[in-house]
């Protein structure tokens, strides 16, 4: 191709300016920025018409030097650096440790007098020796569970495991009394080959076992071989803490055996054959009260919880006859359903050694594990009230403690996304105490047909959490296990398990017969004497105790368990305490008082939206927030223009100053999916965030927004737990988009909608459920609205569908601003978000406004030039009634049209249905026909809610025409939206076209 002679003069200037800057392409940058690093470093190795170029650049050196570089994934400061050659040898790097032994036999065979030729031979075959013996011994740490006798029906024989013979080592017969050194690894600095088998096995191999060697951190593991190896590490206990053991295995047994023989075939699921797991929890709250633990909450499953509840929690044991009677401890008959007495939570304080540890036993459904998060998000938020007294209160002051089926630890996902929080600022609660009472079978399933993994435990490898293998017939081993865990996770903060293999004596429940799917199994068990009949007579052998003693104990027992019995015939229950302690204050919701006082003056909101702009002098925001912010400063200046990220900034703000805290949590929540919140100002060249909400007054609550992991169901679970624990706090969790809140569908149907009708348990946990239909797809449309409302009964729950940033304001701050909690479903907005006709003013927030549960239409108060004016009231032939963002397709499509004769009325809030507004409204319009109209198909959205309703609100209402709405909207459909941007506007335009028909 050739160009003509006078082509290039006739280029205009901002052409050449185009052609001159044209290198300067986004394709092109980390090549100019790796050349403009190389310049800086030596000028002269650039050509020079680039030196030229590079040479006009004022940014700072460093900052184009980080850009070049790139960004830096890596994890600071890991991993961490080995402490000593020893613990390098440990993990595998032999050549470093053969040095430092060389050196070290060398200095000893010197200082022996040893001559200098006989010498080197002795010390090439001591080295060869001492790195074989570590060797050895590191195999025992890595491998010795596979050896442990762990079992207590020795089920499988457990492989034999080469790593762990002496021979694999060089070590034959005639080496087992050879003194070795081994630099004081195991406490000794020379050991014989027999000396270090015993030790080592008696460590790793014997009823006890444990899995450290996984974990990076070389202090946690040279902590765990610190407190087990030895020869003065033995397991051992005082004849008193043997005599503690044998009595709460006692105690436990015997309440099992008592409801056995009192009401056989009744649901219990005992513990018998895991009694081991009581003293075992009686060690971690005598231990961690002595470290430091205030506070326990505990999460568990249905197996061994009326023991757990008696033995450990000091429930009075009439009381749980009382409930075996048919009666409700909960005293609260007239207004909870109740629920069964192996689901019930309690509280109680338990004091050892002078030390009180306040207990919370968790209340929780059939579903399992489901009950972790919440577990986990009780314990934050004590730990947070901890950390607003006292910036450096230590989480460990509070401990989550968590117990668990074999089966369902492997199985349920929930358990790994509990994991996976374990280590995340947002959620982290200073580690959690895991005891998987491991029996073996999972109803009828046994373990080779319900996991893939050796231990059941082997999921917590994930978050290198030690794991303690104990056999349950074995309790002194047990109850070691406990006391190490809770050490450990004292020390560490972090995540720790105890894998208690035992077994279950009777079925699933104690009306199935398990012998059908495992008759070799029941056959070990039947002829097994009991944990607490094995402990006695070993008791018995050593002279702790006589044969008289334990069967006085036993007599005590059975005496005491019949005068309990009797007792719970006569048991009247007290009222229920489910409203103390920081629940003080709040009760149930009172029709007068549901609106709450959520106004602000005007004043008090501009002031705040300045100081919800005001960004640190030299704090570099990107530009697009930067313009943000610019908009959010003019809204609050003009108080015009308020939209729904401003709104929602204000009702947080104006929280927060009056002392409450406010958390948010769910996936991109510190930006918002749909780029509307930037609650976190992010340095472009340093990512140091700032947070406006945090910096409203001196003496303001905290604000907490947190960017979730990729979970729904466990952390919805953990920030209901949250609400639980803080009726105080605005605790809110938004879906990235409402269609995936159904990955957490079990938090939704068995806490949030159910459990205060069940446990007498309040939350006013707010989830923001993003939907709307704009033709993104069945996956990015519908928060299911309909299995929302279907819940709905008894007061429970509030459902709404704002369709202003003043009203989500308002809603907002009523869940504080009220004497009651009721959770709150919100389906939030996407194109709203920026919507030009969804917006607020300031003194639609102002003090003397509050929420409207319906809206009436914005034509009544219409001021724009061309707008519809409605004619009277009398004249209206059609009412249209609607939900959310399709009053403003409705609003368009009628402008569009220049109808007069329809009137649009929202409903706000679907639940508790706004009968008295409505009647009000409704009475307006007595010719008027009755319209629903909703965007989502006709088998789903509202109608089937609404519809009855609506009918028993106009069957009210004596002056009105229509009795019955009809219904406008997408067809019944088994996807909840249409794939396709051209089928959505057909469907769009067919419903619209109804409307006003």
């Amino acid at each position: 191709m050739t160009i003509e002679a006078g082509a290039g003069e006739a280029r205009t200037a901002a052409n050449e300016a185009l052609l001159d800057t044209a290198f300067l392409d986004g394709a092109n940058a980390a090549y100019i920025e790796q050349l403009y690093a190389q310049y800086l470093e030596a000028p002269s190795s650039v050509d020079e018409s680039w030196r030229v170029f590079f040479g006009q650049i004022s940014d700072p050196p460093q900052t184009a030097l980080r850009a070049a570089k790139g960004p830096e994934w890596r994890r600071a400061h890991w991993p961490k650096p080995s402490r000593s050659e020893l613990v390098s040898a440990l993990d595998g790097d032999w050549g470093a440790v053969e040095a430092g032994l060389k050196t070290k036999i060398e200095a000893k065979a010197k200082a022996a007098g040893a001559s200098p030729a006989a010498a080197s031979a002795d010390i090439h075959q001591q080295v060869r020796d001492s790195i074989r013996a570590l060797m050895m011994i590191r195999a025992y740490r890595i491998r010795g569970h596979l050896a442990a006798h762990l079992d207590p029906l020795s089920l499988e024989q457990r492989e034999v495991q080469p790593e762990l013979d002496p021979a694999t080592y060089g070590f034959g017969p005639g080496d087992m009394d050879r003194r070795i050194y081994i630099d004081h690894v195991l406490g000794l600095e020379y050991a014989t080959p027999r000396q270090m088998l015993d030790l080592l096995k008696r460590t790793y191999c014997s009823t006890f076992g444990v899995e450290f060697m996984h974990i990076s951190d070389p202090e946690e593991k040279a902590w765990i071989q610190e407190r087990i190896e030895g020869a003065d590490k033995e397991i051992t206990f005082t004849p008193e803490g043997k005599k503690a053991i044998l009595q709460k295995l006692a105690e436990a047994e015997a309440f099992e055996r008592f409801l056995h023989k009192r009401y056989p075939g009744t649901k219990r699921f005992g513990l018998d054959g895991g009694e081991a797991m009581v003293p075992a929890l009686e060690q971690i709250i005598k231990r961690g009260g002595a470290l430091g633990v205030d506070e326990i909450i505990l999460g568990m499953p249905h197996r061994g919880r009326l023991n757990v509840l008696a033995a450990v929690m000091g429930k009075p044991y009439h009381k749980i006859f009382f409930e075996f009677l048919g009666g409700n401890t909960q005293g609260a008959d007239e207004f909870g359903s109740g629920d069964v007495k192996y689901h019930l939570g309690a509280s109680s304080d338990r004091t050892f050694d002078n030390h009180r540890v306040h207990l919370s036993l968790t209340a929780n459904p059939s579903h399992l594990e489901i009950v972790n998060p919440v577990v986990l998000g009780k314990a934050r938020a004590k730990q947070s009230f901890d950390l607003q007294e006292d910036r450096k209160a230590p989480r460990t002051k509070v401990m989550p403690l968590l117990l668990h089926g074999d089966a369902a630890f492997a199985g349920q996902g929930v358990v790994a996304e509990c994991l996976a929080l374990s280590g995340l600022a947002g959620y982290r609660t200073g580690g959690t105490v895991h005891f998987i009472v491991n029996n073996q079978i999972g109803f009828t399933t046994s373990p080779k047909y319900s996991r893939s993994s050796p231990y059941p435990s082997d999921v917590a490898l994930m978050v290198q959490a030690p794991i303690f293998h104990v056999n349950g017939d074995d309790p002194e081993a047990v109850v070691h296990a406990a006391k190490v865990a809770t050490e450990y996770r004292q020390k560490f903060s972090k995540d720790v398990v105890i894998d208690m293999f035992c077994y279950r004596r009777y079925g699933h429940n104690e009306g199935d017969d398990p012998t059908m799917t495992q008759p070799i199994m029941y056959a070990r068990i039947r002829d097994l004497p009991s944990t607490r009949e094995l402990y006695a007579r070993r008791l018995v052998d050593a002279g702790v105790v006589d044969q008289g003693f334990v069967d006085r104990m036993v007599a005590d027992l059975e005496a005491f368990l019949d005068r309990e019995f009797d007792q719970a015939k006569s048991y009247k229950p007290e009222g229920a305490d489910w409203l103390d302690g920081k629940w003080a204050g709040l009760g149930l919701p009172k029709d007068d008082e549901r609106r709450g006082h959520t106004g602000v003056p005007v004043a008090k909101l501009r002031d705040l939206g300045r100081r919800l702009t005001d960004i640190p002098p030299g704090f570099e925001v990107h530009k697009t927030v930067a313009r943000v912010l610019a908009n959010r400063r003019t809204m609050a200046e003009t108080g015009a223009g308020i939209d729904w990220g401003m709104a929602e900034h204000l009702a947080f703000a104006t929280l927060v100053e009056e002392g409450f805290p406010v958390r948010l949590s769910g996936q991109d929540s510190c930006r918002g999916t749909f780029t509307q919140r930037h609650s976190h100002m992010i340095h472009q060249l340093t990512e140091e965030r700032y947070t406006p909400l945090n910096h409203v007054s001196a003496t303001q609550a905290p604000y907490e927004v947190i960017d979730s992991l990729l979970s729904e169901e466990a952390v919805l679970g953990y920030e209901y737990g949250y609400s639980l624990t803080a009726p105080n706090t605005l605790v809110l969790w938004e879906a990235q988009f409402g269609d995936f809140a159904n990955g957490a569908q079990v938090v939704f149907d068995q806490f949030i909608s159910s459990g205060e009708r069940k446990w007498l348990r309040m939350s006013g946990l707010v989830c923001l459920l993003p939907h709307g239909y704009e033709g993104q797809g069945p996956e990015h449309s519908s928060a299911r609205l309909e299995r929302f409302l279907q819940m709905c009964a008894q007061d429970n729950i509030q459902v709404a569908n704002c369709t202003t940033p003043a009203n989500y304001f308002h809603i907002l701050r009523r869940q504080i601003h009220r004497d009651f909690r009721k959770p709150l479903i919100v389906m939030t907005p996407k194109s709203l978000l920026r919507h030009k006709r969804a917006v607020s003013t300031l003194d639609d927030m102002g003090a003397a406004s509050t929420f409207h549960r319906i809206l009436w239409d914005d034509a009544e108060t219409a001021g724009r030039e061309g707008e519809v004016r409605l004619v009277p009231d009398s004249e209206i032939r059609r009412v249209v009634m609607c939900s959310g963002k399709v009053y403003y397709d409705l609003f368009e499509e009628r402008e569009k049209r220049g109808v007069r004769d329809v009137y649009l009325l929202r409903l706000e809030q679907l639940y508790p249905f706004p009968v008295a507004p409505l009647l009000k409204e409704l009475a307006r319009f007595p010719q008027a026909d009755m319209v629903w109209c909703q965007e989502e198909p006709r088998n789903m959205g509202a109608w089937t809610f609404v519809d009855w309703n609506i009918e028993k609100t106009l069957e009210r209402l004596d002056g009105v025409k229509s009795k019955r709405p009809r219904y406008v909207g997408r067809p019944a459909s088994a996807s909840t939206a249409a794939g396709t941007m051209s089928l959505h506007n057909k469907e769009l335009a067919a419903f619209l076209d109804a409307a006003f028909e």
